[in-house]
């Protein structure tokens, strides 16, 4: 049996990009895979993906993927989706947190005040949907006594990306996964963030080839990249360790939990952390707080 045969897993913002790579590597260990997203229509968004494709990927990787379209700006929808998790599976044993709304003008120059107020709804899909799906998730793993909860977040929780409302977005992510560990601590459920580096998703590689001087910069330098599946596999070794709430309420660089895990890319490929040039995470795990916080 894989790794994580008869487990089951939710991945918000799955049609694509960073999302699908990690169902897609959950489903290569044999786990059942929720994916939601909006895009249902092949064609309806400027980048290709769909939860209904994405799904058929997992079930072709080994696992099973279950497409579940879902706006995480709804609540009702979301609500409807752990209620179809609750009443097909009765478990759920890893949630990854990773829907974000990105605005189409994230990496154009400007200050704050020269963007429309509409960039707030990263905090909509970003802060607040991680916090309501956590909140439905923690309801079915707490009784279990067991589940895996990951924040997909980024260097940008110190280190200046993009702007003030992606940057505040990743932050307030960090914070909310190191509380989260600390309530779900007496119940055997873990709750961690993940630091990614350049992701090659759809849209950053559009971007990469379109925008002069990105592949200049500091936080998009391709040599630095991943693909999207990489996340999926330090993911993967997570729910599948044993002990893994030893790191519990932490704030980790992928590519160093994946040194720790003996994790390369999908092309054999060591990715670097970037902790020297862009900084390292506040958050230790609980378990190494004198106070246990």
């Amino acid at each position: 049996m894989s790794s994580l045969g008869g487990r089951v897993a939710v991945v918000t913002g799955a049609s694509r990009g960073i999302g699908k790579g990690i169902a897609l590597a959950l489903a290569g260990q044999g786990a059942t895979v929720y994916v939601t997203g909006r895009t249902v229509t092949p064609g309806s968004c400027s980048l290709p993906g769909t939860v209904g494709e994405t799904a058929e990927a997992c079930s072709a990787r080994g696992g099973k993927g279950v497409a579940v379209p879902v706006d995480h700006a709804d609540d009702a929808q979301v609500e409807a989706l752990f209620e179809q998790l609750r009443r097909d599976e009765g478990r759920l044993d890893i949630l990854v947190n990773n829907a974000f709304s990105l605005p189409e003008d994230l990496t154009d120059p400007g200050g704050f005040w020269e963007k429309p107020l509409s960039n707030l709804e990263m905090f909509e899909v970003g802060v607040r949907s991680n916090f309501v799906a956590a909140w439905h998730a923690a309801q079915l793993m707490v009784p279990q006594r067991s589940g895996l909860i990951v924040a997909i977040s980024g260097y940008t929780g110190i280190a200046y990306t993009y702007g003030v409302v992606f940057g505040t977005s990743k932050s307030a992510a960090d914070r909310m996964a190191r509380d989260m560990a600390i309530e779900l601590e007496p119940h055997g459920v873990a709750s961690i963030a993940l630091w990614q580096g350049l992701t090659l998703t759809e849209r950053a590689e559009r971007n990469l080839a379109s925008i002069p001087g990105l592949k200049e910069r500091a936080a998009t330098r391709p040599s630095d990249g991943c693909s999207p599946e990489f996340p999926g596999r330090v993911i993967a070794a997570l729910a599948a360790d044993p002990d893994v709430m030893r790191h519990s309420g932490g704030t980790f660089i992928t590519a160093e939990l994946a040194q720790q895990y003996g994790i390369t890319d999908v092309d054999g490929k060591r990715i670097p952390s970037l902790r020297e040039t862009r900084g390292a995470p506040i958050w230790r795990p609980i378990r190494e707080s004198a106070d246990g916080r």
